[in-house]
């Protein structure tokens, strides 16, 4: 992980495409590569270069696009990081390299920079599968998304066998849910230089400060459903988030990824408009005091909201 010079954030692209799992039946909305060249040549120019995907998303149509849009660039100066979904592995004869080709032919190349087992079904049966990836270069690091911290230390244990090991874990990270900190996953981590990835860090958009009970979420979208009827609780928080962001000249956006960062976290950022990276740029040089992360975290708690997602499994 190292040697990949990882920038202090990631930008999730589960937005970008539709279809089946995509962007259009979770966000409401449908973004294509003509929407989001500027978005993304923005992003390369400030050194922000870490795109996280999967085949799931839309089926291969997320890849698709950010495929579209790195291919200006050379290959090296991307950071490509994707995943195996056991859900979809028979679309793939139920091989991990299989559905891992089918991704570097989307993306024309012929290495992955970080390739993941996407949720933890059956951690025995497809982490192995990881093992030729690695030794034959096709990826260059592997990490595991979802997990709790037995499967962690179990999908660790798998490639041990060979010499390899675990580079980064992937899981629901945010002010909202810490469940990966109260498991002990974060402290794992960093015993075992692993990279810990915050996904949700924003929740969606709910800790955006974009939304509110007289601007919420898109009606029909699984955000909306998900979010809409807490965001009344979160008042108290977000108002919090507004006062410590004037001391930072920063937003509510740029608190909540300033705090992951300040926790260990390499946040995995949705990106769709310019403001989106620039908002991610500055939490980048934001560094929280411990009064501030203690009255954040009370406030978080305080809410009463649990924002674990339909497809997580608890992590305590």
């Amino acid at each position: 992980m190292k040697s990949l010079q990882l920038p202090k954030v990631m930008f999730g692209t589960w937005s970008w495409g539709a279809g089946m799992y995509g962007g259009d039946q979770v966000f409401g909305q449908a973004m294509q590569a003509e929407d989001l060249k500027s978005v993304f040549d923005l992003a390369i120019q400030n050194g922000l270069n870490a795109f996280d995907t999967a085949t799931a998303y839309g089926l291969g149509a997320s890849e698709e696009i950010l495929a579209t849009l790195m291919s200006a660039y050379d290959r090296r100066d991307v950071i490509v990081s994707t995943k195996f979904t056991p859900q979809l592995a028979e679309m793939y004869e139920n091989s991990v390299e299989k559905m891992c080709d089918a991704s570097l032919k989307r993306f024309g190349t012929d290495y992955l920079d970080i390739y993941w087992i996407h949720n933890p079904m059956d951690v025995e049966r497809w982490t192995v599968g990881l093992v030729p990836l690695l030794q034959s270069g096709k990826v260059k690091a592997v990490g595991v998304s979802n997990h709790n911290l037995e499967q962690i230390r179990q999908a660790n244990a798998i490639l041990g066998e060979y010499d390899l090991k675990i580079s980064a874990v992937q899981n629901h990270f945010s002010l909202l849910y810490r469940s990966s900190e109260h498991a002990g996953i974060l402290d794992y981590c960093k015993q075992h230089d692993i990279t810990f990835f915050a996904y949700m860090t924003l929740e969606q958009g709910a800790l955006s400060g974009k939304y509110h009970t007289h601007n919420p979420m898109p009606s029909g979208s699984g955000r909306g459903e998900t979010y809409n009827k807490a965001l009344p609780q979160l008042e108290k928080l977000t108002d919090a988030m507004h006062v410590i962001g004037q001391k930072y000249n920063a937003n509510i956006a740029q608190i909540a990824v300033a705090y992951a960062i300040n926790k260990g976290a390499v946040p995995i950022l949705g990106a769709t408009k310019p403001e989106h990276i620039t908002d991610a740029l500055n939490a980048t040089h934001i560094v929280l005091n411990a009064s501030e992360i203690t009255q954040l975290e009370q406030l978080a708690q305080q809410t009463g909201v649990d924002t674990r997602g339909a497809w997580e499994s608890p992590m305590v």
